[in-house]
């Protein structure tokens, strides 16, 4: 008797990392193995657990973890990590299953795809980033590069293997089907969630994020800030509003681009700037709750690229965002059919200077309610049932059909 098919979740991030990807990939293939056979296959240490009724078995494939400013030793190691998965994969995998990933890192699909097609299983990837192209707009590479290129033909590649492909923004659709390997119905937009409960949490003195703080007004910034954001700009724009004492900016966050708003703060000791470390996630909602609107730095040709998660749930916490990117990008988009806050050009910090003037003097009161209504659409309940419709679909043996 033929054992019945499985789904196969792959990623190098997994709880206990505290990582988004991480909480999106345990929470997915959670849901998942309510109706089938799961099992993840992660790269994080301490994530292995055993067979239980309902709940996906993790198997935890040995894998090196270098700092993220370590960039050759980090590419090494998830080069050696996606080596082993491919085998881990060859002798998991089997005709029928349906093997899960993301883009992270980003040559993890490629390894996904090919195990999948070797063993006759099926495959879908989850795209957080579209490389080559986040890497362009990082300034990392060319895109006219060799390596940019090879990328591209290995992208082409995959996509053909591919048996499907989730998105997380409408402005992605355009930028796949450039590719030969992609097609219309191979395209879900599935995007991320709230993980705040939505609610209009009133602005209060006495938050703990906000009690010192003299200001009447601030601007808050939350989150890792990697290769794609922009902390330059927010540094420039806090500092055109030095002088105007009832705005005041409260960061929090990780990664390079926090670790260079430090360095620069360190020099200029602006007082109209507060930096605080990355915060525990049991006081993520006084944090977010404790700034009157947020920012979403990104640098320029973000669209199709990358989509913000914290986004989410920035909105279900009733707060208004200034978003710096180009106006076609999915939080952009969001922001404008909403009415949810402002849009800024990219490399203008005195577009965003004056976005936050006006958003300081905005009379929107329901702008607060607007946000609240609108991340309430975007629902775990929501996508993680469009993850398990797809794993059905690929599971049945019937082609994946395009949803609208």
């Amino acid at each position: 008797m033929r054992k019945p098919s499985k789904v196969v979740v792959v990623s190098q991030h997994y709880p206990p990392d505290r990582s988004t990807t991480a909480a999106i990939m345990a929470a997915i293939a959670e849901r998942v193995a309510a109706d089938v056979e799961v099992m993840v296959v992660s790269g994080m240490p301490g994530s292995a657990s055993p067979p239980a009724p309902g709940r996906p078995v993790v198997v935890e494939i040995r894998n090196w973890l270098p700092g993220k400013a370590a960039l050759v030793k980090r590419a090494l190691a998830e080069a050696l990590f996606t080596v082993r998965i491919f085998f881990a994969l060859l002798a998991r995998l089997k005709r029928g299953d349906v093997a899960l990933t993301v883009t992270a890192p980003f040559v993890l699909p490629y390894a996904v795809a090919a195990a999948a097609r070797l063993k006759g299983a099926k495959s879908a990837l989850i795209m957080h980033d579209l490389f080559p192209d986040v890497l362009v707009m990082a300034g990392l590479l060319r895109s006219s590069s060799l390596v940019a290129r090879t990328i591209r033909a290995i992208n082409a590649l995959m996509f053909r293997a591919l048996n499907a492909v989730v998105v997380i923004g409408r402005d992605a659709e355009k930028l796949l089907l450039r590719y030969r390997g992609i097609t219309l119905d191979k395209i879900r937009f599935i995007p991320n969630w709230t993980t705040l409960a939505p609610a209009i949490r009133p602005v209060s003195p006495d938050n703990p994020f906000r009690a010192a703080l003299p200001a009447r007004f601030v601007v808050g910034l939350s989150g890792n800030l990697g290769f794609t954001h922009d902390p330059d700009i927010v540094f420039e724009a806090a500092r055109l509003l030095a002088g105007e004492s009832d705005i005041h900016f409260l960061l929090s966050g990780w990664g390079m681009g926090f670790a260079r708003l430090k360095d620069m703060q360190a020099t200029a000791k602006l007082a109209n700037l507060t930096l605080i470390d990355r915060v525990a996630d049991g006081e993520l909602d006084a944090l977010l709750s404790s700034a009157d609107v947020w920012l979403i730095p990104y640098r320029k040709d973000v669209a199709g690229v990358s989509v913000p998660s914290r986004f989410y749930n920035l909105l279900a916490a009733g707060r208004p965002v200034i978003l710096v990117s180009e106006p076609e990008a999915e939080a952009a988009l969001t922001v404008s059919e909403n009415g949810l806050g402002w849009v800024v050009t990219p490399g203008r910090s005195d577009q965003l200077a004056d976005a936050i003037r006006r958003a300081s003097r905005s009379q929107d009161a329901a702008m607060a309610e607007r946000a609240v209504a609108t991340a309430r659409t975007f629902s775990p309940e929501r996508a993680l049932t469009s993850y398990a419709a797809l794993v059905g679909e690929l599971l049945s043996d019937r082609d994946v059909e395009r949803t609208t």
